[in-house]
C-alpha cells in the first residue's frame, strides 16, 4: 500500500477502510505543501471535505507538474 500513500512527489488523497467493522484511515498531501492524516470514519469525512474545498482540484489549475 505504500505506493498509494501520497507524498510531496506524488500528491493526492488516499483512503483505506479494509472492512465495514474497521475505522477508516486517510492521508493527504497537496502540491501546495499541505498534508494531513485522519483516523476514524468521522475524521476521514472531515479530511475529505477539507481536501475538496481547499486542495486537490480546488486549486490544481495553477499547479506545477
Amino acid at each position: 500500500m505504500t505506493e498509494l500513500t501520497p507524498t510531496a512527489d506524488r500528491p493526492g488523497l488516499h483512503i483505506s477502510k479494509p472492512s465495514v467493522d474497521t475505522p477508516a484511515h486517510a492521508s493527504a498531501v497537496c502540491h501546495c505543501g499541505a498534508s494531513a492524516t485522519a483516523n476514524g470514519d468521522d475524521q476521514v469525512r472531515g479530511l475529505v471535505a477539507g481536501w475538496e474545498a481547499n486542495h486537490g482540484s480546488a486549486h490544481s489549475h495553477g499547479a506545477k507538474r
